[in-house]
């Protein structure tokens, strides 16, 4: 599918970034993205969570990555301190081999597809 819309194109100074790598206990993918989906439920109780998107690595059964940016480090310790935030934190362990790896990447420039940012894609995904 091509877009013949302009993408949504932005630089992003200030914000702040994080890629998080969670390693699952054998078997626990599943229910480590239940987690992580239902605090993504939640998002609209932190508005300076810019982006938080979850990915399945494709070559481990039991990893996952979280990207997620901020609007700036107040924000994202609004994000640490939020209620579901502190939900996910307490379920997390059951499922996690070990404590999530954390590595700063504070984006700069973004750019996504019009079809993605206007949600047009999601019936074609699942």
């Amino acid at each position: 599918m091509v877009d013949s819309e302009p993408p949504v194109a932005a630089l992003l100074p200030g914000r702040v970034g994080l890629f998080v790598r969670l390693v699952c206990q054998p078997g626990q993918r599943t229910a480590a993205l239940d987690v992580t989906n239902r605090y993504m439920d939640e998002l609209a109780a932190e508005p300076g969570t810019e982006a938080y998107i979850v990915g399945m690595d494709p070559n481990e059964a039991d990893i996952l990555w979280l990207y997620e940016w901020f609007t700036d480090a107040a924000a994202m310790e609004a994000h640490r301190a939020s209620e579901p935030f502190g939900r996910m934190m307490a379920e997390l362990p059951g499922v996690l081999a070990s404590p999530p790896a954390l590595i700063r990447v504070d984006p700069l420039r973004m750019h996504l597809a019009r079809v993605v940012a206007d949600g047009r894609t999601v019936d074609h995904i699942f």
